[in-house]
C-alpha cells in the first residue's frame, strides 16, 4: 500500500504564497527550477499556513470546551510546555518553553487544554512578550480563577543566526495576575517550576 499523505490548506492561499516564496528564491540568486528548489515555495507556501493556523483558532472556545465544575481551590501547574514560533520582526524562529499556573475558583479546565492554547497563540507572527500576556489573558478571561501565572523561557533564531548572533542567550518573559501577584504565591509558583520533581 502507497503512503498517501493528507492535508488541508486553502488552495488561493498556497498559490499566492507559492509565487511570493518563488520571487524569494530568484531575488537570493538561486534558480527557482533546481531540482532540489523545485518543489520548495510551495513546500514553503504550506509550512508557513501550518506555523500561522493560530490565527484560525480560538483560544477562549478552547478552554470553554473543558471546562469542569470543582471546587478545588489550589494551584494547578503545567510546566515544560514545548512552544515554538515565528518573530515578526525577522520571520524567524522562536522555541523554548512555557510554564503555566493557575488557582481555581470554581472550575478548572482539561489539562490537554493549556498546551492547546499556548500553540494557538504561538502559531501566529509573534513577540515572546505578547504570547505571554495572550496566554495570561485568555485563561484569566475564561476560567475567572483566582490567579494566573505564565513564564517563557525561550531562544531566538534573530538573535542566534543573525545580529548579535549569540548562541546562548535565553530570553524569559513572566505575567502574574490575581493571587499570584502576592509575593509568597508568585514564590511557591516560580519555586515549582525549577523543582525537578519528576
Amino acid at each position: 500500500m502507497a503512503y498517501e499523505k493528507t492535508e488541508n490548506y486553502d488552495p488561493k492561499t498556497t498559490a499566492d504564497l507559492t509565487k511570493a516564496y518563488k520571487n524569494i528564491i530568484t531575488g537570493v540568486n538561486e534558480d527557482s527550477s533546481r531540482e532540489g528548489l523545485l518543489k520548495t515555495p510551495e513546500r514553503a507556501a504550506k509550512a508557513m499556513q501550518f506555523l500561522t493556523q493560530g490565527y484560525e483558532m480560538d483560544a477562549e472556545k478552547i478552554l470553554r470546551s473543558a471546562m469542569f465544575k470543582e471546587d478545588y481551590n489550589k494551584m494547578v501547574i503545567v510546566k515544560d510546555i514545548e512552544l515554538y514560533s515565528l518573530c515578526e520582526h525577522h520571520l524567524l524562529p522562536f522555541y523554548g518553553k512555557a510554564h503555566v499556573a493557575y488557582i481555581p475558583d470554581g472550575y478548572i479546565v482539561g489539562l490537554s487544554k493549556i498546551p492547546r492554547i499556548i500553540d494557538v497563540f504561538a502559531r501566529r507572527l509573534q513577540v515572546q512578550e505578547r504570547l505571554t500576556d495572550q496566554i495570561l489573558d485568555a485563561i484569566d478571561n475564561t476560567l475567572k480563577p483566582l490567579g494566573v501565572a505564565v513564564v517563557i523561557e525561550a531562544a531566538h533564531l534573530c538573535m542566534m543566526m543573525r545580529g548579535v548572533q549569540k548562541q546562548n542567550s535565553v530570553t524569559t518573559t513572566s505575567g502574574f495576575k490575581g493571587q499570584f501577584e502576592k509575593v509568597e504565591t508568585r514564590n511557591e509558583f516560580l519555586t515549582l517550576v525549577g523543582a525537578k520533581l519528576h
